[in-house]
């Protein structure tokens, strides 16, 4: 199976170009959520939780400052610009703003590729103070979003990965159902517990030489999980 690298939310009101960015994205890797217009853009940035904002200035409803400042007010999501506004001062501004970076129009794929794979490398590495995250024999690149699990790469759904995500930021603390099903699946879910069994039993059999005896993911009974540092013998 395919994995897609994290998601990237285009907002551009010109066709030809979210074409051209689409196709570039894809090619990439990236899996690509787009619109034409800044209100739609600031709903899909709250319900989709992209990665990294692609975002032009001169959109057709509201000016693109106006949707950083929206996305700003509870998002530190990365924001880059892609506008054919030029000038020192307008550059500035959007900076001021709240955006991380700027190209302009007409611009080179490949550099646009780059800027945003440093984006996206300095926001892994600035919520979990490093771009890939380790324990045992597990290895999670936050940026490339893939999984190697004793140096083979192995498939999670979005849901198994947020989830395995966040045990291994929280490593060594306890979380209570509610805190993982809140921080995970939304404040709308923090009941769901039989849904959360089952998510850490297919952790588990990816994760656990023996999952019945887990060593990773440890129960914490009536109260939650927690995943534990584990150290792999070295063979010798």
């Amino acid at each position: 199976m395919h994995q897609k690298k994290s998601t990237v939310l285009v907002i551009e009101d010109e066709p030809p170009i979210r074409k051209v960015l689409n196709i570039s994205l894809d090619s990439a890797g990236y899996k690509v959520i787009e619109c034409d217009n800044g209100r739609e853009g600031m709903r899909l940035a709250a319900s989709v939780h992209p990665e990294l904002i692609l975002l032009d200035l001169g959109l057709p409803d509201i000016d693109g400052k106006e949707v950083i400042a929206g996305v700003r007010e509870w998002s530190q999501v990365p924001i880059v610009i892609c506008s054919v506004r030029n000038t020192d001062e307008e550059i500035i501004r959007a900076l001021s703003a709240g955006a991380d970076d700027y190209v302009t129009k007409p611009f080179n794929p490949d550099v646009l590729l780059a800027r945003i794979l440093a984006n996206l490398r300095k926001a892994a590495t600035h919520e979990a103070g490093e771009p890939v995250l380790t324990n045992g024999s597990i290895r999670m690149d936050l940026v490339r979003h893939e999984v190697f699990i004793k140096g083979e790469k192995s498939v999670f759904t979005p849901k198994e990965y947020e989830l395995l995500r966040y045990f291994l930021v929280n490593r060594g603390k306890m979380l209570t159902h509610k805190q993982i099903l809140k921080e995970v699946w939304g404040a709308a879910h923090t009941e769901d517990m039989q849904y959360l069994r089952v998510y850490v039993r297919q952790l588990r059999e990816k994760i656990e030489s023996d999952p019945a005896a887990p060593r990773y993911i440890v129960t914490e009974p009536g109260i939650g999980y927690r995943m534990e540092s584990v150290i792999e013998p070295v063979a010798g």
